[in-house]
C-alpha cells in the first residue's frame, strides 16, 4: 500500500507543471535583466515594505539611489543632493527601515574620508534626498595609507547594521591573496570614529571565490551571507563585539559573473545583482539555500 501511495504521489507531482517549474534549493534563478542605465551595480537593498528595490552604483557613476520594482522596472532615481559619490559600495538598512550608504571604496588602500551616509529616503514619489546623518570613520590598525601592498586589507565592499552598529567586511587585495579578511565595528551615529577591529577571519579559494562585495543580514540576526563573484558565505555562530567565533558555510553558486550586490527577500531566500559586462551579468537573481 505504501509503494502505491508513493508512486501515485510521484505520478501527481509530475503531472504537475507547478511543481516542476519549482526552483531547487541552491540554484540560482534569473528574477529579471537590469534595467540597461545600471551597468555598475554595487549595492541593493529592500524598501522597509518590500515593494521597491533600492540599488547604487560605485565610483565614477551619479550621487543617485534607484528604485525598482520588483519587476525590474526602473521607477524612480532619486538624487542625493548633499553628498558626492566617492565610491559607494554598498546600501543596507536597519529594523526602523532607514536606508545607509557605504563610501567606503577604497581599491587603493589609501582613503582617509570613508563615511556611512543616512538617507531621508521614504518612497519612490521622492525625486531628491539628503544624507541627514554622517558617520565618519578610519580603520584601527592602519597607519600607512597605503600601506605595503602585502597588508592591502582596508578596502571595504560590504556592510550591515546591527542593533546600533554597523560591521563592516573588508575585500582583501593584498599581494599574495589568501582570502583573509577583516570585520570591523562603527557605532550608527554621527561623528568621526575609529572603526573597531573585531574579527580577523579567511574565506576558502581564490580571489573570485573570496574577495568579499557584498554582505546581507538576515531577519533573525543569527546569519551574515558574505557575497563573491563565485559563491556566498554564510556566517553564524558570532557575537557582537568578537566575530572570531564565527562559523563560516561556503555555498557554490556555480556561476561566475562580478556578482556586487545581495539582500535577503526572506531568511532563506537572496537577491544578488551583478554587473554588466559585453556576453554576461547585468541581472538579479534568486537563491534560496
Amino acid at each position: 500500500m505504501l509503494r502505491i501511495l508513493t508512486l501515485s504521489a510521484f505520478l501527481l507531482w509530475s503531472c504537475n507543471p507547478k511543481a516542476q517549474d519549482t526552483p531547487k534549493t541552491d540554484e540560482l534563478i534569473v528574477e529579471f535583466a537590469l534595467p540597461k542605465k545600471l551597468k555598475e551595480v554595487s549595492g541593493i537593498v529592500l524598501s522597509h515594505d518590500k515593494n521597491t528595490i533600492w540599488a547604487i552604483e560605485d565610483q565614477g557613476n551619479k550621487n543617485v539611489v534607484y528604485g525598482l520594482d520588483m519587476q525590474g522596472k526602473l521607477v524612480t532615481d532619486v538624487l542625493v543632493d548633499n553628498a558626492e559619490n566617492n565610491d559607494w559600495e554598498d546600501i543596507t538598512k536597519d529594523t526602523q527601515g532607514n536606508i545607509y550608504l557605504g563610501d567606503f571604496g577604497n581599491n587603493d588602500n589609501n582613503r582617509q574620508n570613508l563615511a556611512i551616509l543616512k538617507l531621508d529616503l521614504k518612497d519612490t514619489t521622492q525625486k531628491t534626498t539628503k544624507a541627514v546623518q554622517t558617520t565618519k570613520f578610519h580603520y584601527e590598525g592602519q597607519t600607512e595609507f597605503p600601506p605595503k601592498k602585502s597588508n592591502w586589507l582596508y578596502d571595504c565592499e560590504a556592510f550591515i547594521e546591527m542593533d546600533g552598529n554597523f560591521y563592516l567586511f573588508t575585500k582583501n587585495r593584498s599581494k599574495g591573496f589568501d582570502g583573509t579578511f577583516l570585520v570591523f565595528q562603527v557605532p550608527n551615529k554621527e561623528g568621526d570614529f575609529e572603526a573597531k577591529l573585531i574579527g580577523k577571519l579567511k574565506l576558502d579559494g581564490k580571489y573570485g571565490d573570496a574577495a568579499i562585495t557584498s554582505a546581507a543580514i538576515s531577519s533573525t540576526k543569527d546569519k551574515i551571507v558574505l557575497l563573491t563573484h563565485k559563491n556566498i558565505h554564510v556566517l553564524s555562530g558570532f557575537t557582537a563585539g568578537n566575530f572570531n567565533t564565527s562559523k563560516i558555510e561556503k555555498i557554490p553558486l556555480n556561476h561566475n559573473s562580478q556578482k556586487e550586490a545581495v539582500v535577503f527577500l526572506d531568511d532563506n531566500t537572496l537577491l544578488i545583482a551583478d554587473e554588466k559586462d559585453k556576453e554576461t551579468g547585468g541581472n538579479v537573481y534568486r537563491f534560496s539555500f
